[in-house]
């Protein structure tokens, strides 16, 4: 497969059958896998949010499955401490004290998904090696740093339970490419499938139904740069995503108000450079899935929630209530900010 990196119209085609692969498994959210599928094919890292058994663990690791590679999952709990995900201590057949390596080094370069489960679970010293993990994909342990080029790291975070819980560093969240909110579908005969089909009931079964390494996992970062190459941004758009920048910096300047929310004393920082750049990266993906080679206002709407909303950061009197204020917040830039 190497000879097709680049024949971006195959690999297209490719990540449609991941997407539509994806479906099969979990119903009702295509608007979350598509999003799932732009942040793999932009080699960003994800994180799903969302209430308990409504599939957040089921899609991430069907990913997980279509993409291939060597994969390990660690748990959140409140004793975790980086060394988990570095080594564990046992004792061997002599009696001898002994380290073996952790999950996170186990298969060095080829590991291609960790998987964070309740990642919010985990006190903030393990929450400072997934940092550098995901922002340099590499680690430093036993005298040495293990580096991971092809490693995409999944996490998810119940939003109901808050009692021994941890919230996410501004940091950290801001290294996740996207945030992308799972709730249970609101549509009857959704609800009725989901009961009554007896094929959504064994998720390991549903999952071992799927293609294993439909995808190339080695091959996504050349793809990756390939593709962003590929599609362009006229004037005019490149114009309307600073403007949109502008507004979420200072929202109460560009004229946003929104009720209930003393404007200009919203937003404490945010919206970062890097962060911008990373919704860039993904309407460029979402313009390619649409068979375009050109940018356009919907290809930034499409993705402006899941890339922008978890980078920007409220003050104290207004973050508490961070789930109702910024989805409107996000909507009414939206609808201030003229479009080309």
């Amino acid at each position: 497969m190497q000879e097709d990196i680049g024949n971006l119209p195959q690999w297209r085609e490719r990540a449609l059958h991941f997407e539509q692969s994806l479906n099969s498994v979990v119903v009702g959210l295509e608007r979350q896998v598509r999003a799932l599928t732009i942040a793999i094919f932009s080699r960003g890292h994800v994180l799903l949010e969302g209430d308990v058994g409504v599939g957040k663990t089921t899609l991430l690791r069907a990913a997980a499955r279509l993409l291939g590679g060597k994969y390990q999952r660690i748990e959140g709990a409140i004793d975790l401490m980086p060394s988990d995900f570095l080594y564990h201590p046992f004792l061997d057949k002599n009696g001898q004290p002994a380290v073996a390596p952790g999950p996170l080094l186990q298969h060095e370069a080829a590991l291609a998904v960790f998987f964070f489960n309740e990642i919010n679970r985990a006190r903030p010293q393990a929450h400072s090696l997934l940092l550098r993990l995901m922002a340099e994909r590499s680690v430093s342990a036993f005298e040495r740093e293990y580096t991971f080029p092809h490693l995409t790291v999944f996490a998810d975070r119940n939003r109901l339970e808050r009692e021994e819980t941890f919230e996410l560093p501004a940091a950290a969240r801001d290294r996740f490419f996207m945030e992308i909110g799972i709730d249970a579908p609101d549509d009857r005969e959704l609800q009725r499938e989901l009961m009554f089909n007896p094929r959504y009931h064994n998720v390991d079964a549903l999952i071992e139904s799927l293609p294993e390494g439909l995808i190339a996992y080695e091959q996504l970062n050349t793809v990756s740069v390939a593709m962003q190459s590929s599609v362009r941004a006229e004037a005019s758009l490149q114009d309307y995503a600073v403007n949109l920048w502008r507004a979420l910096r200072d929202p109460f300047a560009a004229g946003v108000a929104l009720e209930d929310v003393d404007i200009s004393r919203l937003v404490a920082g945010g919206a970062s450079p890097r962060g911008m750049a990373m919704m860039m990266r993904a309407a460029r993906c979402r313009a390619w899935l649409e068979g375009r080679d050109y940018l356009t206002p919907d290809d930034i709407r499409a993705i402006f929630h899941e890339t922008v909303s978890h980078r920007i950061f409220f003050t104290p009197a207004y973050e508490l209530r961070r789930d109702d204020i910024a989805p409107r917040l996000m909507r009414a830039v939206l609808d201030k900010v003229s479009a080309p």
